[in-house]
């Protein structure tokens, strides 16, 4: 077993926060805190995405541009929602957001980097501040500026299989996948341009899955608990 990693940015989705009661789950919100408020050792910040409210490109009535603008609002409230349990299970946490509004700080890598050294959690919210760009490509982006050490991409998924494992029973789930043959092969679990982003600063990720009790508490331990993509 490899040492932890230090800092890690978390891309969690916004379908996690959902739940029988809609698009905000109270259940849902204070299982992902337990996941992730006693891990004290590790810096932790999230990315979160907005897929509970409103899905960009899936979402029918908009067009691409005004429903990826309403994500990245939806985010925000994902941001804000989750930073209560957090704060609630016992840690203090910065929100900021590539989107200007009164209940958030601005994005500054500068600032969150302080505040994870000083034991905060940072979510960030917003996406990139732009339509057309995936929160995929946002975690790459914030997980390269604040110099994490891993992307963990939280799936409800155990990792990357080499065919759709819902379409095809014996689908095998790969433990190692480079950069290069992740993205010739195209596999659907991760933007394709956030994989770009990390493959050119060589910033590992894994994709795991998230609804395993205790994989993000074996993930900081250093223990591999799905797909490494890397170098």
């Amino acid at each position: 077993m490899t040492p932890g990693p230090s800092r890690v940015l978390l891309k969690l989705s916004g379908e996690a926060l959902k739940g029988p009661e809609g698009a905000f789950s109270p259940d849902s919100l204070r299982r992902i805190a337990g996941e992730i408020a006693p891990l004290s050792s590790t810096q932790i910040a999230i990315v979160v995405g907005g897929g509970n409210v409103i899905r960009g490109a899936r979402t029918e009535g908009f067009d691409r541009v005004e429903a990826d603008t309403l994500g990245m609002l939806a985010t925000v409230l994902n941001a804000l929602a989750l930073r209560t349990y957090l704060e609630r299970a016992g840690r203090d946490v910065f929100v900021q957001s590539a989107i200007g509004t009164e209940l958030t700080d601005s994005i500054s890598p500068r600032d969150a980097r302080k505040a994870l050294a000083g034991g905060a959690i940072v979510v960030f919210a917003g996406g990139t501040g732009s339509p057309l760009v995936t929160t995929d490509t946002a975690a790459a982006l914030r997980a390269v500026s604040i110099d994490a050490d891993l992307l963990a991409k939280a799936s409800n998924v155990p990792g990357v299989f080499d065919r759709d494992p819902a379409k095809d029973s014996n689908a095998r789930r790969l433990s190692d996948v480079s950069f290069d043959e992740f993205l010739a092969a195209r596999y659907g679990v991760m933007d394709q341009v956030a994989v770009e982003i990390c493959r050119e600063h060589r910033l590992p990720i894994e994709v795991f899955d998230f609804d395993r009790p205790g994989a993000l508490r074996a993930l900081t331990e250093g223990k591999r608990v799905g797909t490494r993509i890397g170098a």
